[in-house]
């Protein structure tokens, strides 16, 4: 069955858009520069770092543009002093909340919650660090885990049950205190479902997930990869959806 077009505009500029897609989808075939994290083409969408957030304009309304489908004549507003001043704030509290320490971390220079930082132009933060004691993971014999870089953006989660089909990744606790756990909270090791592909280290934006093994230079996640095999997995093997 065929999708209806619809009419919108973004940023003021009147766009054809398919029924369906989310403003996300929409902004980037537009050529918009919208922020992510959470967000990993062809995996399904959650909205849980809120970095993707637009402005409803004449409303004031700010919406998470992954898992916000557009609809007729509707107007967002993608760049805006309020829009940079909450992505901002998002980062910030992604930073405070756990021990991002760069200098020590095996992304180093390959991580997007880095880059995204010195996109918003964030030198510093405002608030006091957390500073938790995290543990680190390193039970499996190619892989590690450190809590300490996670920021609970559950990429992992989705591509070991989406694109994989292993379901080895699950969030437990609440609040501050969630973290990724494998296997009901085994050890990675131990983890009887878990395949060993390393899809969730290349789905993976920080130094949370990393291959043994590997100087700072040498870790760079190939998240392309993860998207053409869900295009792949979903029967679109062409790849055709949002860049």
């Amino acid at each position: 069955m065929p999708t209806k077009t619809i009419s919108v505009r973004i940023d003021g500029e009147l766009i054809a858009a398919q029924e369906g897609q989310s403003i996300l989808e929409v902004a980037r075939a537009a050529g918009k520069n919208i922020p992510t994290l959470c967000y990993l083409k062809g995996l399904s969408p959650v909205g849980a770092c809120r970095v993707c957030i637009v402005e409803l304009a004449g409303t004031g309304r700010l919406l998470p543009s992954c898992t916000t489908p557009m609809q007729e004549g509707m107007s967002i507003i993608t760049v805006s002093a309020k829009l940079e001043l909450y992505r901002r704030l998002a980062v910030e509290l992604l930073l405070v909340e756990r021990n991002h320490v760069c200098s020590s971390c095996v992304s180093n220079g390959h991580c997007e919650l880095q880059d995204l930082a010195q996109e918003l132009g964030i030198t510093h933060v405002r608030y006091a660090y957390n500073n938790p004691r995290m543990p680190v993971d390193m039970t499996h014999p190619r892989f590690v885990l450190d809590h300490n870089r996670c920021i609970l953006c559950t990429r992992c989660v989705r591509t070991c049950a989406e694109v994989e089909g292993a379901r080895v990744w699950e969030v437990a606790g609440r609040g501050i205190h969630s973290r990724i756990v494998c296997d009901l909270k085994d050890d990675w090791g131990a983890a009887e479902n878990c395949t060993s592909c390393g899809k969730c280290i290349q789905s993976c934006p920080t130094g949370a997930l990393a291959e043994k093994g590997f100087a700072v230079h040498e870790m760079v996640k190939e998240t392309g990869k993860i998207s053409r095999l869900a295009a792949q997995r979903s029967g679109h093997s062409n790849g055709a959806g949002l860049p």
